[in-house]
């Protein structure tokens, strides 16, 4: 296990240049961060070139990620352009995207798991079919149609909660924006869960289970639950990536300050400091997720082991 951890993690390099290189790239060649700078009017050239010498945009592109790279690996994620350092936007802005994507996968979780081995179990009947529907309606919805909808519902007609997030963006305040966040994946982890159960549910060592009398509440969580979850865990464990980084729309929703906030800012501004610096961080997140996810299988399923 330890060996195919540093192997993992060696690996993780030129995946993490190639990707925050790419992001680099794009970025840069988006427009001019000078231009957003000066607003409507165009700066005058002696401006201009200052604020290029200043932010470092008056070399070339090559030279600019080298720079950026060595200094991320120093932990300075560089300076946005109204002078204020991106790991300080990144100090308020993680930590509320971290408490909606922990309540968005909590709930993807508990429901959906729980609705996907309900139906797997009864395959065909109206329960199943049922869900299947709902799970329908839910995908074909757009995110920003279910959280209007939910703000104007439980917000502003019945009053049962705040249509905007305060500034604190407590727990419970994030129940409802993380039930909008995860309801996309919440209906994928659902039918994902169903076909896993309904097609293991075949299989000889569930039969050789139920043939020795073991209980079914044992057969279903010792046996059928584990072996199903294996591509769950691969869906969920890749989707905390995208639930942080997709966040925008429901954090402009609901007026989130969170890592959706700053990079919808970041674009409109044009401020390749602070969107390449939070994309930075998310890249990150996506391969410590997929590390965790590949050491989990060992765990629901012990005839995989690593050498």
């Amino acid at each position: 296990m330890g060996r195919y951890v540093v192997r993992r993690l060696v690996q993780m390099v030129p995946v993490f240049i190639g990707a925050t290189l790419l992001i680099f790239l794009m970025v840069n060649v988006m427009g001019d961060p000078v231009a957003g700078l000066c607003g409507e009017r165009a700066c005058d050239p002696a401006t201009t070139a200052q604020l290029k010498k200043e932010f470092g945009l008056d070399r070339p592109v090559w030279q600019q990620y080298l720079i950026y790279l060595g200094n991320v690996l120093g932990g300075d994620f560089g300076t946005a352009f109204n002078g204020q350092p991106v790991t300080e936007l990144m100090s308020t802005a993680f930590p509320v995207t971290v408490r909606l994507t922990i309540v968005a996968i909590l709930i993807e979780i508990v429901v959906g798991v729980t609705l996907g081995v309900v139906t797997g179990l009864r395959r065909g009947r109206p329960v199943d079919t049922g869900v299947l529907l709902g799970t329908l309606v839910v995908i074909s919805v757009p995110t920003f149609v279910t959280g209007l909808l939910l703000q104007l519902l439980l917000g502003v007609e019945w009053g049962w909660i705040k249509p905007s997030v305060s500034s604190e963006a407590a727990f419970g305040e994030l129940i409802v924006p993380g039930l909008v966040l995860a309801s996309v994946s919440l209906a994928y982890v659902t039918r994902l869960t169903r076909t896993s159960i309904a097609e293991n549910r075949r299989s000889d060592y569930v039969r050789t289970a139920v043939a020795k009398g073991l209980p079914r509440r044992r057969v279903v969580t010792r046996h059928l639950l584990r072996n199903s979850l294996i591509p769950v865990v691969t869906f969920i464990g890749a989707d905390i990536g995208f639930l942080m980084g997709g966040a925008i729309v429901t954090e402009r929703i609901f007026n989130i300050h969170g890592v959706g906030f700053q990079l919808y800012q970041g674009i409109l501004r044009q401020n390749t400091q602070t969107v390449v610096g939070f994309v930075t961080v998310l890249v990150l997140v996506f391969l410590v997720a997929n590390l965790l996810v590949d050491l989990l299988y060992a765990v629901l399923d012990p005839r995989i082991r690593y050498a």
